[in-house]
């Protein structure tokens, strides 16, 4: 089925800190192997990997040193191949994190291209002369802080890194640095892939004039401490050129079948817009933003983010998810709505597995897991590390997996573990919800098996209802999903009834739907 991928569930796995299998303290692919029986278990359709290419590790997998092999840190291609075949086995389809935008200082790419301005790579990357005073070429600025520009000695000239200084970016312009990134995912699909995750993908292209970047007009509403979020991106990143390259990476992907794209839209200004253009066409497959991995939790945001996909983008599909591994864990970032943890767990659960469109989640995300408080000593993100205390980095929602709540580092490892395991973390343990049918865990089994036998769930359209605030409500084809999403119990006139197929202290009887704190109800309309 080659659109096996419209309302399918992806389980991201971060390998870092899903299952060490040697005792180093890092999580592996032969760690990921032995675990694969749980994630096939819970209902999801695929699994996607963060990044596990050679690598420096100063961004944690995201600053590749190459694109064709494994870091030794997981394994061998050895181990990839079993572990791929066994998820395969399992009925999983695997995604791999792609970080094509930019690489690693020590990539070989980037070591020829900065030796001379005249040799074969010169013009790989994104090189500029200073500006007669010294300063850089333009104003843009780093995601990780100061200007996105920095002078190398060898050539005289300033190379680009919208990211960190050790991660200079790809300049996309140049034909052959494109074939180069399709033979990169040649290469994976030839093992056997089922699709990719892209970083980043809104920033492969630059403006070619290095036109500055404008003062964002809300910062005056916000001050930021980041000097990044003071602009409006116009010209380092979004360009129109790399629309057409989505669609050759499209029409890769088509040759080899039943393949899967997902985009990440690292995007501040009207990103439901640009996912929906990215994924319009023969573009890429699904798209997604940051836009529900924010502070934000009401009936009237999440109405208005899934009506505006519709409205800017009839022809997009979109991918939502509530946690990744780049923000604080929605248990903890919305836990002032929760009644209690768990009943607020399952209520999210319910609420985001119901949505149109498709679906990531966040392992640790089905336990109800919650954001680990670190330490500055404990932190090793740079970016935690650059703006501590107001970012405390993403090291919190990276902590490793609790498979064991009794055991010393939570059956993780038999090692020191990379990041530490706390109390509150061994909590929310596997053990102890795997075979309890009240579970957060048993939430996530149960409503991933309803979208599975509903097709409803997965690509009907989406009819909200008129209902006051806490009280989010819509139709998708013959089902009625209702969500109160605040602590306390709430009563609202529904028209109709139906038979109740999954809910969490929810009725919807005579006309009207009574919620309780938190309360979930999905029912076929009668």
């Amino acid at each position: 089925m080659d659109d096996w991928w419209r309302g399918s569930v992806t389980y991201q796995i971060y390998p870092r800190s899903f299952q060490d299998s040697n005792g180093d303290g890092v999580g592996d692919l032969a760690g990921i192997t032995r675990r694969l029986p749980l994630i096939a278990d819970l209902g999801v359709d695929a699994i996607w990997l963060s990044p596990i290419c050679p690598s420096p590790m100063v961004d944690m997998g995201y600053d590749v040193s190459d694109h064709r092999a494994v870091d030794p840190l997981f394994g061998t291609m050895a181990d990839f191949d079993a572990m791929l075949a066994e998820a395969h086995r399992l009925g999983l389809r695997v995604i791999l994190d792609q970080v094509l935008n930019h690489c690693s200082s020590a990539h070989p790419l980037f070591q020829e291209s900065r030796r001379s301005r005249d040799n074969p790579k010169a013009d790989w990357f994104v090189w500029s002369d200073a500006r007669p005073d010294g300063t850089p070429p333009n104003n843009w600025q780093s995601v990780f802080g100061g200007p996105a520009w920095e002078w190398d000695a060898r050539r005289f000239q300033y190379y680009l890194h919208n990211f960190m200084v050790s991660q200079p970016d790809l300049n996309f312009h140049n034909p052959d640095v494109q074939d180069w990134a399709l033979g990169t995912l040649r290469f994976w699909l030839d093992r056997g892939v089922d699709g990719f995750r892209f970083d980043t993908v809104n920033f492969y292209f630059h403006d070619r004039l290095l036109r500055d970047d404008a003062a964002d007009f809300r910062v005056k509403d916000r001050p930021a401490f980041k000097t990044y979020d003071m602009q409006y991106h116009l010209f380092s990143k979004n360009q129109p050129e790399n629309l057409a390259f989505l669609g050759r990476i499209r029409g890769l992907m088509d040759s080899y079948g039943a393949t899967v794209t997902v985009g990440e839209v690292g995007e501040a200004h009207h990103p439901i817009q640009m996912m929906g253009e990215y994924t319009s066409g023969n573009r890429l497959h699904m798209a997604y933003s940051f836009e529900m991995m924010e502070d934000r939790f009401s009936a009237a945001f999440f109405r208005a983010t899934l009506e505006s996909f519709r409205q800017l983008a009839p022809e997009g599909w979109p991918c939502w998810a509530f946690s990744n591994h780049d923000v604080p864990r929605h248990a903890s970032r919305w836990a002032r709505f929760a009644a209690d943890p768990d009943r607020f767990a399952k209520l999210c659960a319910m609420l985001l597995l119901s949505f149109e469109g498709s679906v990531c989640l966040y392992q640790g995300e089905e336990l109800g897991q919650t954001q680990t408080d670190l330490t500055l000593e404990e932190v090793i993100d740079p970016q935690g590390i650059a703006f501590w205390p107001e970012d405390k980095g993403r090291d919190g929602c990276r902590t490793p997996m609790v498979w064991d709540g009794l055991h010393p580092q939570g059956d993780f490892t038999e090692g020191r573990p990379w990041l530490p395991i706390k109390a509150p973390q061994r909590l929310h343990a596997m053990d102890g919800q795997v075979n309890d049918p009240q579970s957060v865990r048993a939430t996530y089994k149960a409503m991933l098996d309803l979208r599975r036998h509903e097709p409803a769930l997965r690509t009907a359209g989406t009819a909200f209802l008129d209902t006051p605030e806490p009280i989010l409500a819509f139709r998708r084809g013959d089902l009625l999903c209702a969500f109160n999403l605040s602590p306390q119990g709430v009563e609202a006139d529904l028209p109709g009834e139906g038979e109740t197929l999954l809910a969490q202290d929810g009725q919807w009887t005579d006309g009207r739907v009574r919620l309780g704190p938190n309360g979930a109800i999905v029912a076929r309309v009668r």
